[in-house]
């Protein structure tokens, strides 16, 4: 029997074509979507790691559901319109970025690569990208501001010690941050996956020495924790809000919010944006994703204060359905640490590559040549 494609006599570029389920880049510019990125990193973490990133809460309902958002989103494909030339530019609290995509912070990028930060921030210097660091960093902000080539945004966990978060803000502040995205959607949670990992035993003895504590990690160095000490605050509320933006010259970015009345609540207390977030399927168990959030949290800010929107985003075409739904960017995080975990800096680069020129293409398949002439008109919702 003659092979479907006599012309394809090389079996690997006929396993690329056919069975893409089993096949794994070499390199990092062989990887042509971020999935190809998943693929190679889940084959280099261990079980523990492997977990870490890729677990949601309780029965990932919300996990899978950031994903299942996109897909009752229609584009709607419009032609004869000069799409020769697109601009991504957005600008987001006083800055010009190059695109709309961001780099959601992620804790613990050590496990990722033995770089971690450090290594994700080279490659976010390639592509320009704007980076969000995680109070739970392997690295010091300092280290990650040099190896970016430029200051960071940062992302605050609350803790229930104000003179230890006060410390935090200011080695934040002499790094040069000018946004603090305040993560407001962990009071508690389940996180059922990681659970059955006995920390003191192999694997993860290799990286943890029980009992591990919060002070451990980078940007708590020097600081005094008091007993009890936590990173999360269940008693926060909007007081805490406000104690915050009054304590930094930062712009401070409220992360985790999802309803269209703490979105309200949010402007009327002088916040400076908000970021639509479920914590990529890691906080609460609703079942909601973020793209079905993400309109109504828009109509409630009513243009006030810019929006921004993190989970389930895999593809450039994703990305356009949420800035079209009122999103001014958009937060990526396991995607580029598939790449980091994968190929390093040159993962992370090609991934950030990757969603760029996808957005590129879903732009020029819409009919919209620049970010500014964007809206609802070319979402189809499918009942």
């Amino acid at each position: 029997m003659a092979p479907l494609l006599p012309f394809l006599s090389n079996a690997t570029l006929a396993a690329e074509l056919f069975d893409e389920a089993n096949y794994l880049a070499e390199t990092a510019d062989r990887a042509v979507n971020v999935f190809d990125m998943q693929r190679v990193a889940l084959s280099r973490w261990n079980q523990g790691h492997a977990t870490y990133i890729e677990q949601g809460v309780e029965d990932e309902l919300t996990l899978r559901a950031n994903r299942e958002g996109f897909s009752r989103l229609h584009l709607r494909a419009k032609r004869l319109v000069d799409v020769s030339q697109i601009d991504k530019r957005v600008n987001l609290f006083g800055q010009q970025l190059h695109s709309p995509i961001l780099m959601a912070p992620v804790g613990g990028l050590g496990m990722a690569h033995g770089l971690g930060e450090v290594e994700a921030a080279h490659g976010a210097s390639r592509t320009g990208h704007k980076m969000i660091l995680s109070t739970m960093a392997t690295y010091g902000i300092e280290e990650v501001v040099e190896a970016r080539g430029e200051p960071v945004w940062f992302q605050l966990y609350p803790t229930n010690a104000w003179e230890v978060t006060q410390g935090i803000l200011r080695r934040v502040e002499n790094a040069g941050a000018q946004v603090v995205f305040l993560t407001v959607d962990i009071p508690a949670r389940n996180q059922d996956r990681m659970r059955r990992f006995d920390r003191s035993q192999p694997p993860c003895s290799a990286c943890h020495s029980p009992p591990s504590s919060f002070g451990d990690r980078a940007i708590m160095k020097g600081l005094a924790l008091p007993p009890g000490f936590n990173t999360t605050n269940p008693a926060m509320t909007w007081d805490f809000v406000k104690r915050l933006k009054d304590s930094t010259p930062m712009k401070l970015v409220l992360k985790g919010i999802t309803q269209p009345e703490d979105a309200a609540q949010a402007v009327e207390h002088g916040v400076d944006g908000i970021l639509v977030s479920n914590h990529g399927g890691r906080a609460d168990e609703s079942g909601f994703g973020t793209i079905e959030s993400l309109p109504e949290v828009v109509a409630a800010v009513e243009g006030r204060i810019p929006v921004l929107m993190d989970g389930g985003i895999r593809r450039g075409t994703d990305a356009l359905k949420a800035l079209a739904l009122g999103a001014t960017a958009v937060c990526v995080g396991r995607p580029y640490v598939w790449g980091l975990g994968a190929f390093g800096r040159d993962g992370v680069a090609q991934v950030l590559d990757i969603l760029d020129r996808e957005l590129e293409v879903a732009m020029r398949q819409a009919g919209m040549p620049s970010l500014a002439a964007l809206d609802s008109s070319i979402i189809r919702v499918r009942s």
